[in-house]
């Protein structure tokens, strides 16, 4: 399989080629950096992380969550970092530098927790399931509904997320698609691009995006400025793909799902919750995590409101379907009055289901890879990498091969990576790596969360090598953004 070579020589290059560099030092940020990656711990830190994240790329075929690993690895690294010190007589350095990457992960927690809260709450209003009913009974050809997803795909992610929207619109086209496999792919495959590209010029669009700003490196108006490139990223591939759909008109589906109470208001809410986020980062200089845990405040008295105005059980059959058909709530606990009775009934609207209902395995994921990188960015791999990239290689070729890298690996890593590393460069290039670190992952299907949710929902039909197949396009488009990027935004460079 040609992506297990392409890892291979990942491995060969962090484990082999890097720390050949590290005999010529480096600097982060211009500073100097203690220098460990030649030593046994070193190694075996890069050596374990890059296992674990073996590990995590072949999630789907071991069945076992991502977040195990890592989580694993992070907490030897530190270890092995704590023994690497002590061995200096440095008892101080481990200690406050993991402090940090807890205060880093907390602020994306926080950040993450609400906004998937959320998610799940529009989720169970029956809000991405009237959209869905919406668009898979209104009888367009393939090619119209190859258009509408990846337009919707583009437009949704900078707000909902690009994991969210490529469900919601995965679904849409295997509902749409059916038994048509060769319009699935190249459907699936549009869906991803475009909510890839949608989510890199917004803050909210995407993890990589969300970091950049809470780490200040971007403010919130100058991600638009990448809006041009990210719609070329998408349309550009869009273009040459739909010529492979037919104008075949489907049978238009008898489906109809109306929103429930509320539904509207929390819309909204989720609207002020944004931009009280904004404002907490951009009027009073406070971490935007604390403004939308405020925005978590108001959807707890909207959810209160809520079960008053229902007072009353929801009978099982009355829940809502999550986006790929199944019944978030089949097997809640009814409560003890409901018992009895035939059926298995679950409360009205509760907050706190719908955050029990967050992606515990994703967040959890994030303190492993940000623990990780912190790790070995204490053996000095990160500077040492800083040097090669951004002071030999110059900033845009190293920000361009941080897209290709995040194809392979992950941009999550990635980005925090370079984050971590801190390489002084213009804002442009800041803007650049922020294109290329959100939509390089389309280039293989396993590059983003986007691609790896729908090869688990439409399994054996949209794959890794059915993906790689159009890969060409993909990479066309966005080679396209990245020269539409440095023409229109050329005053950033300055």
């Amino acid at each position: 399989m040609p992506f297990k070579s392409l890892w291979i020589s990942t491995f060969l290059l962090l484990a082999g080629v890097l720390p050949a560099f590290a005999s010529s030092g480096g600097s982060e940020g211009g500073g100097e950096f203690v220098n460990l990656t030649g030593t046994g711990l070193g190694i075996i830190a890069l050596v374990l992380f890059v296992a674990a994240y073996t590990l995590v790329i072949f999630e789907e075929q071991l069945h076992l969550r991502k977040s195990k690993p890592v989580l694993l690895a992070a907490g030897i690294i530190w270890v092995l970092v704590v023994f690497a010190y002590q061995a200096m007589g440095d008892t101080h350095t481990p200690h406050e530098a993991i402090k940090h990457n807890l205060i880093e992960y907390a602020e994306l927690f926080l950040f993450l927790l609400a906004a998937m809260t959320y998610i799940n709450a529009m989720d169970e209003r029956n809000v991405f399931q009237a959209l869905r009913s919406w668009l898979v009974s209104r009888g367009f050809t393939l090619r119209t509904v190859f258009w509408v997803t990846g337009a919707l795909a583009f437009v949704i992610s900078p707000l909902a997320d690009n994991l969210t929207t490529a469900l919601l619109m995965g679904a849409v086209v295997m509902a749409v698609g059916g038994s048509n496999r060769k319009f699935v792919i190249v459907a699936c495959i549009n869906v991803v691009v475009g909510a890839n590209a949608g989510g890199a010029f917004s803050p909210f669009g995407d993890i990589t995006t969300l970091m950049v700003w809470q780490k200040g490196k971007v403010e919130f108006v100058e991600f638009f400025a990448i809006f041009i490139p990210s719609l070329i990223n998408w349309v550009i591939p869009a273009a040459i793909m739909s010529m492979t759909v037919a104008k075949d008109r489907p049978e238009a589906m008898d489906e109809t799902i109306s929103m429930k109470l509320g539904a509207k208001r929390i819309m909204a809410l989720f609207g002020c919750t944004i931009a009280t986020a904004v404002s907490f980062h951009n009027f009073l200089h406070l971490p935007p995590a604390a403004g939308m845990m405020l925005g978590l405040g108001y959807l707890s008295f909207f959810s209160y409101y809520l079960k008053i105005k229902e007072h009353r059980l929801l009978k099982g059959g009355d829940q809502p379907l999550d986006m790929i058909g199944h019944n978030p709530d089949d097997h809640c606990e009814p409560p003890a009055e409901s018992q009895g009775h035939g059926h298995a009934p679950v409360a009205g609207f509760d907050l706190f289901r719908k955050i029990a209902r967050a992606e515990w395995d994703t967040l959890l994921f994030f303190y492993g890879v940000i623990l990780c990188v912190g790790g070995l960015g204490q053996f000095g791999y990160l500077a040492m990498t800083s040097q090669f990239m951004y002071h030999d290689l110059g900033a845009t070729t190293a920000n361009v091969l941080v897209g290709i890298l995040s194809a392979i690996v992950d941009n999550i890593p990635v980005m925090f990576a370079v984050l971590t590393m801190d390489p002084v460069m213009s804002h442009g290039q800041w803007l650049l790596v922020t294109l290329t670190a959100g939509v390089g992952g389309s280039m293989l299907s396993i590059g983003s969360a986007a691609g790896v949710a729908l090869m688990g929902t439409a399994r054996g039909t949209y794959t890794f090598m059915n993906h790689l197949k159009c890969s060409w396009a993909v990479a066309i488009g966005y080679a396209a953004s990245i020269v539409a990027h440095i023409w229109i935004n050329d005053s950033y460079f300055h």
